[in-house]
């Protein structure tokens, strides 16, 4: 959080510098229509208003500090062949906007807007549209992403950017943000000590945020719905997840959040709720998964054999076609206090806790993970007395995986 303060503070006082410049009026119809001509005659820290219009200027290149406004949403097109908006200095302030229509290539990551190596630079309350890639930064930090609109209506991931693109930074700021129609809503690769909040995410053809190598982050409150799959967590550590609902993720391959090879993270106060998979685990460990809500998930949480040294503690299932679903038969992870809607047991001494230890996954699950097809008895006669049978005598089940402290009444929403 330390990190947060720092961000605010620098937002501060860059919209302090702002006062200390020159304006410039921007418009169809004034003695300066231009942008780029705009730019050539302002000094570091001047303000350019820009006034409601369509500007058709192909790229624009800003290399010097200065605030660009627009008025009622004024529109920068790129007519499908230039990157838009392009920043190569700090403290560079873009607000108001409505770029649209970059440019597309395999070749070239064009953006609406780019950042180039550079700090403390803000978009804040922009509409991109139909852009390749809609804000990307490059080997930048301390910068402001905040409040602005991305849609794109991209078919196919190979042929689709991401809608916020992060390459190689830190402390980053990514809040209030709707991502809707891209590859990935938002794309971390090599950023450390950033925060994500209240984002929403939607509809996104792959991930709603992609993790990779990246450590230290905190995404918070944020929504993923209807995306390929929700989240994915790849090969990063110390990554914190906090208040975010994970909704309707559907897919064979789709999850509310994908964890691969990550270690050390928290996952605290989520919401996973009918997504094929609430979480997959591959590679996991030294994890902390509590007070999270799985509801009307195909598993509530996927864990494979090389996860270890998890602690699910105080979650609440309810609603779950499987609980929990492994593709092994050895634990090494520890569940406890969680609530199970499927456990029948008593609290003879009434603590609040299950006499008997409850197994949250059953036989039929194990026998869908080696053979998928057989999904189609699911709800039938075999599945129920191959479950009940299973938990007289345990043989296919892995032995060690048990809450051995049930709570007996569901957790608080």
């Amino acid at each position: 959080m330390k990190h947060l303060h720092s961000l605010f503070l620098l937002t501060f006082l860059v919209l302090s510098v702002s006062v200390l410049g020159k304006k410039w009026e921007v418009g169809p119809g004034l003695p300066l229509h231009s942008i780029k001509k705009a730019l050539t005659l302002s000094q570091p820290f001047d303000t350019l208003f820009i006034q409601p219009g369509i500007y058709k200027e192909g790229n624009i290149a800003i290399h010097k500090p200065i605030f660009i406004l627009g008025k009622s949403k004024p529109i920068l097109d790129g007519e499908g062949k230039f990157e838009i908006l392009s920043i190569f200095a700090s403290k560079v302030h873009i607000e108001g906007l409505c770029v649209r229509n970059s440019g597309h290539s395999s070749v070239n990551d064009f953006a609406g807007i780019k950042i180039y190596n550079q700090k403390q630079v803000c978009i804040l309350n922009n509409d991109l549209q139909n852009c390749f890639f809609g804000i990307y930064s490059q080997n930048s930090s301390q910068c402001q992403i905040e409040n602005n609109h991305l849609l794109s209506a991209s078919i196919q991931e190979q042929q689709s950017g991401n809608g916020i693109h992060c390459w190689k930074c830190s402390l980053m700021k990514i809040t209030g943000n709707t991502i809707q129609g891209h590859r990935d809503g938002i794309y971390f690769e090599f950023v450390s000590n950033s925060f994500i909040w209240h984002n929403l995410s939607t509809q996104n053809l792959r991930y709603g945020l992609h993790f990779m190598f990246s450590n230290q982050d905190t995404y918070l409150g944020n929504h993923f719905l209807n995306n390929g799959s929700g989240v994915a967590v790849m090969f990063s550590n110390h990554v914190k997840m906090y208040y975010n609902v994970f909704e309707e993720n559907w897919g064979d391959a789709s999850y509310g959040l994908l964890l691969k090879e990550i270690s050390d993270g928290e996952i605290l106060r989520n919401v996973f709720i009918k997504n094929t998979s609430g979480i997959f685990m591959e590679g996991a460990s030294r994890l902390l998964i509590q007070d999270n809500r799985f509801q009307s998930n195909g598993w509530g949480m996927k864990i494979q054999a090389s996860c270890m040294d998890l602690t699910v503690f105080h979650n609440g299932f309810y609603g779950n076609t499987f609980d929990v679903g492994t593709n092994g038969t050895l634990s090494l992870n520890r569940f406890y206090q969680n609530y199970w809607d499927k456990y029948k047991g008593y609290d003879l001494n009434k603590d609040g806790l299950g006499d008997s230890p409850f197994r949250p996954i059953s036989l039929f699950s194990v026998v869908i993970e080696n053979n998928p097809p057989s999904l189609l008895l699911f709800r039938s006669m075999v599945a129920g007395l191959m479950d009940e049978s299973e938990k007289l005598i345990p043989s296919l089940t892995p032995l060690d995986l048990f809450d051995d402290q049930p709570l007996i009444k569901p957790l608080k929403p």
